[in-house]
Order: C-alpha cells, then sequence, then structure tokens
C-alpha cells in the first residue's frame, strides 16, 4: 500500500560534493525521487534563521514523497540518506549540519513509537517548516487538532500581543 509523506529538509554546512546548503537540498531532493521513493512535490528553497547554538544560516525545504515503507523503514531510510551526506547521529541538538530529513506527516494520520512521533512534534512551532510546507500542502490537516497547515502557519504568523 502506498502512503504520503511530508518530510522537512534543511542544511546549514557545505558538503564538499555538492556545495553550498541550497545545492545540498536538491540533490538531497533528487534521494526523494529514486529507489522506492518518488517524490510528488517540493517546495521552494528558502533561508532561515538558526536555531539554538549553530551561527549558520540554514537552507530549508519541504517534499512530499510517495512510497510503500511504513513509517519506521522510511525514517531509517532518511537517516541513511543523512548519513551518505557526513551526518553523524547523536551529539548537540540544533547544531550546523549538512543534511537534516524530518518526517512531518503522513497519510496514516498519528503514529508514535519509542523513535519516531508522526506528526513531528515541533511541527507547529516552526515558521522554517511551516512556510515550505505550505507551499505544497496548504490543505493537509494535522492529525491531532484538525487544522490545515495553512491555519498552523496563520496562526505562527500572527503578530502577538507585547506582555
Amino acid at each position: 500500500m502506498e502512503h504520503l509523506y511530508a518530510i522537512a529538509l534543511g542544511s546549514n554546512v557545505p558538503h564538499p560534493r555538492f556545495g553550498r546548503p541550497e545545492a545540498v537540498l536538491r540533490a538531497a531532493l533528487l534521494e526523494l525521487d529514486s529507489g522506492s521513493l518518488r517524490l510528488e512535490s517540493a517546495s521552494p528553497i528558502v533561508a532561515s534563521a538558526p536555531v539554538g547554538p549553530s551561527r549558520r544560516r540554514y537552507a530549508n525545504a519541504a517534499a512530499l514523497v510517495a512510497t510503500d515503507f511504513l513509517p519506521e523503514a522510511l525514517l531509517a531510510h532518511l537517516k541513511a540518506i543523512e548519513k551518505a551526506y557526513g551526518r553523524r547521529p547523536g551529539g548537540q541538538a540544533w547544531r550546523a549540519r549538512v543534511l537534516d530529513l524530518d518526517i512531518l506527516l503522513w497519510s496514516g494520520g498519528a503514529y508514535a513509537s519509542t523513535s519516531l512521533c508522526i506528526p513531528h512534534r515541533e511541527l507547529g512551532h516552526r515558521p522554517f517548516v511551516l512556510a515550505p510546507l505550505c507551499a505544497i500542502a496548504p490543505d493537509w490537516r494535522h492529525p491531532l487538532n484538525g487544522l490545515t497547515i495553512r491555519h498552523l502557519k496563520a496562526h505562527l504568523d500572527q503578530k502577538r500581543p507585547a506582555a
């Protein structure tokens, strides 16, 4: 059975073969359209400020990928792609990285295990994820709160009153 996944892509470190982070994401999108994966749609690549201790700006994008993989199998596949691009497991959260691939949503609704949570726990709080995702899947509904990606982005974009 084929499933549709929303994947976040991020990079803020050049790769020796592919070059700048934007080029890393373009190369990674080709990986998401090979073998058992079929790239259905990809957002424009956007620049964003770093989160946490990293000082380098990020290149971010989102992709819709169709595959027969169940969530854990796709996670393992994405981790193998990250490793092939030079990412090392573990270490400090939010550090600089050549490639980060996160499963945001899947057509099966909510999913939770010890290694994976779908929807991604930070989905509704990250403008650098919501903006690209909204470009390709504005009407996809969050399986837990029922809001569309468009609504989540609008909520995050609202100016908050000063405290």
